[in-house]
């Protein structure tokens, strides 16, 4: 006999994950208040995709290296969830210095830097645990964490400072709960690259409390002018570190989606705790990332290829100059701040909104710029940091020339 139900209708419902998870990013654009004015052409410098112009784009012969394997018909199947032997030995020839050394082992592969991340969050934290994230900082952790049950603390970065951690801000933060300190160097939003000495400053923080680093590294040798990147792995003998990094930024081809975990074991305390295991683990829910990208590895991460090493050094070329004008123009707008960028594509850019008679914030700064002058801009507060807007200076310098006329014609119209 068939058991009655005691329902009395249809009781679905969102799951706890779902609705504790945002984008802010998504969150804004999609509420609707984003209309750009229909009688000028839209420029977005909004979102961090360096092939929105179709300018910069990876060079032929990576191209011509994905070609060759495709034809060959061998890199169809499913990889292992960890990637191709083949593949990690070229991540850890490519992410290795002579004072932190890495094997086939030590690399495991994911989805794009965004799902590196997500696996490296979770081997590392449970519910209730909480983590150190900066303050500006990219929104993904954030929307992570909150859909894992992880606890946040930020630690403030000092525009100041060139957006270097405040020490003694993040030092007050931990407790027993605090699991993981993550930095993000080259920096999104910000711009900033990390000396060696103020690096050296968080490795202290993190060897006096036990606590291990992630470092999304995403930006690595995305930099300009005298600044170098230096892998915080490279600096430490006893702070046990899990590097961040993938080819979206540096080859330019963010929807190809291969990024990954670097395992840098100081004293095997990693390994001790099986953190390992749990990295393993956590690859197999998505089975790898795309085939036939970690196929190219091998040829575009070696670093004796003079093609692709010229290729960077062009590409850096480029976005110095974009920087180095966003920084020129904006500089002489009253009521604007830009702090100058050392790498990446992006610039953060402050607003004295006492300069202005009718803009209270950085959203009705940029809400107001896109429907008035159709230029697309975030404000900082997605990012944690108020009265400050990014750009992305990816577009052509025309477009760019163009789009920052057209900010200084919109703070003209609004100074008091």
């Amino acid at each position: 006999m068939q058991n009655e139900s005691t329902k009395k209708g249809w009781n679905i419902q969102p799951s706890k994950s779902a609705t504790s998870t945002t984008n802010p990013i998504r969150e804004l654009v999609d509420s609707g208040k984003y209309k750009p004015n229909p009688n000028k052409d839209m420029i977005p410098l909004s979102i961090g995709d360096p092939c929105v112009y179709g300018n910069l784009n990876v060079v032929q012969a990576v191209n011509d290296e994905l070609i060759k394997n495709i034809n060959s018909g061998k890199f169809n199947g499913y990889p292992p969830s960890i990637g191709y032997p083949a593949a990690r030995e070229a991540i850890a020839k490519f992410c290795e210095t002579p004072t932190s050394p890495l094997t086939t082992q030590d690399v495991v592969l994911a989805s794009g830097a965004s799902g590196a991340i997500e696996i490296a969050l979770c081997a590392l934290l449970n519910p209730g645990d909480n983590i150190l994230l900066p303050k500006p900082g990219f929104s993904l952790y954030e929307c992570i964490c909150k859909n894992k049950g992880f606890g946040i603390k930020y630690y403030n970065l000092l525009p100041s400072k060139s957006w270097e951690a405040d020490i003694e801000h993040l030092s007050s933060l931990i407790d027993d709960k605090t699991k993981v300190i993550l930095i993000n160097n080259p920096s999104n939003p910000c711009g900033s690259v990390y000396s060696k000495e103020h690096l050296n400053q968080i490795l202290k923080v993190a060897e006096d409390n036990y606590l291990p680093i992630i470092s999304d590294e995403i930006y690595a040798g995305m930099t300009f002018g005298d600044a170098q990147f230096y892998p915080i792995a490279s600096l430490t003998t006893t702070v046990p570190i899990l590097s961040i990094g993938g080819i979206a930024k540096r080859f330019l081809v963010p929807g190809w989606r291969v990024g990954w975990i670097c395992i840098h074991d100081r004293n095997n305390i990693f390994a001790a705790n099986n953190i390992q295991g749990a990295i393993t683990v956590l690859s197999q829910i998505i089975l790898g990332p795309n085939s036939l990208v970690q196929s190219i590895l091998p040829t575009i991460l070696d670093k004796n290829n003079q093609v692709i090493q010229k290729f960077f050094k062009d590409t850096n070329q480029t976005l110095e100059k974009h920087s180095n004008l966003t920084v020129d123009v904006l500089s002489k707008v009253s009521g604007l701040n830009p702090i100058t960028s050392s790498g990446t594509m992006y610039q953060m850019v402050g607003i004295d909104s006492s300069k202005f008679k009718d803009i209270s914030d950085d959203r009705e700064f940029a809400i107001k710029l896109l429907n008035e002058e159709s230029v697309f801009v975030l404000p900082g507060s997605l990012f944690g940091m108020n009265n400050f807007f990014r750009i992305v200076f990816c577009a052509p310098a025309d477009k760019l020339e163009d789009a920052y006329q057209r900010i200084k014609t919109f703070c003209e119209n609004h100074q008091k």
